[in-house]
């Protein structure tokens, strides 16, 4: 049985992951640490109360810790997991190229622990993430729409940024720039309207509303023909999966691996 607790155990996420954890065959779910709900029983357990602070993983003796946040307390969170040798998977999303760095130093020194970070812990976010790279060579244009709850913090989603990072990379492979066709357009009448812009010019849209979960398309065109790429997220159990993946291997993962590719095989 690997030992589990949970970083923002009263968040919407939180919550499923203690359920998920609690139902697991192979995983207990020991700790929960969320200072906006201290007192409160975990979500699927029949014990495990909500503690306010991170100590509480070392006195359950905790094996992995799962961190769905904000990226301000995820940073502190991982890197006290990395001082106190606690294996770490985190879906938080808004980290910088420089708190990968950071995190793969940690990760990656005398800490035995190791620590697997995911934008997406939807298995099919993933394979919707490398079938982007499988087309960006052979088009001419690209552009990313996510679609996210009315509740969500950051715009655009750390998926939608790792897509077009990959798709970017993809598109630069072998030392020969190759750009995207140019924007045409000339007048812009309402400010925004053709959304955020990457360094090498792939737009991002980002839609808010009620009712929505997590959704993700990746429209490619060249001409005459397009081709659209497009991932649901109709219920947080959906990211389930992946999470319980890697609570299981991350003990095998050594330092920092980024994405569920290299666990998925892809």
């Amino acid at each position: 049985m690997i030992r589990v607790g949970v970083f923002g155990a009263a968040g919407r996420m939180g919550e499923t992951v203690c359920a998920a954890a609690a139902a697991a065959d192979d995983l207990e779910l020991v700790a929960a640490v969320d200072p906006a709900a201290p007192g409160a029983r975990a979500a699927g357990s029949s014990g495990v109360e909500i503690a306010a602070q991170r100590a509480t993983f070392v006195e359950a003796a905790v094996e992995v810790a799962v961190d769905f946040t904000v990226v301000g307390a995820a940073r502190e969170n991982l890197r006290w997991c990395a001082a106190e040798g606690i294996h770490a998977v985190c879906g938080t999303t808004g980290f910088t190229e420089e708190d990968r760095a950071e995190l793969a130093a940690l990760f990656g020194g005398s800490t035995p622990a190791n620590c697997v970070l995911a934008p997406n812990f939807s298995i099919g976010a993933v394979v919707m993430m490398r079938c982007a790279e499988l087309c960006a060579p052979h088009f001419e244009g690209v552009e990313v729409i996510e679609l996210h709850h009315d509740r969500k913090r950051d715009a655009p989603s750390g998926t939608s940024l790792e897509t077009v990072r990959r798709i970017e990379a993809v598109r630069l492979q072998g030392g020969g720039a190759r750009a995207f066709a140019a924007d045409p357009t000339e007048q812009v009448v309402l400010e925004g309207a053709r959304g955020g812009r990457s360094e090498a010019g792939v737009h991002v849209h980002s839609v808010r509303l009620p009712g929505l979960v997590a959704h993700h398309e990746v429209v490619f065109g060249s001409m005459g023909e397009s081709l659209t790429i497009r991932h649901d997220s109709i219920d947080r159990v959906s990211f389930m999966p992946g999470v319980l993946l890697a609570v299981r291997r991350v003990a095998g993962m050594p330092g920092l691996t980024v994405g569920l590719e290299s666990l998925l095989g892809i």
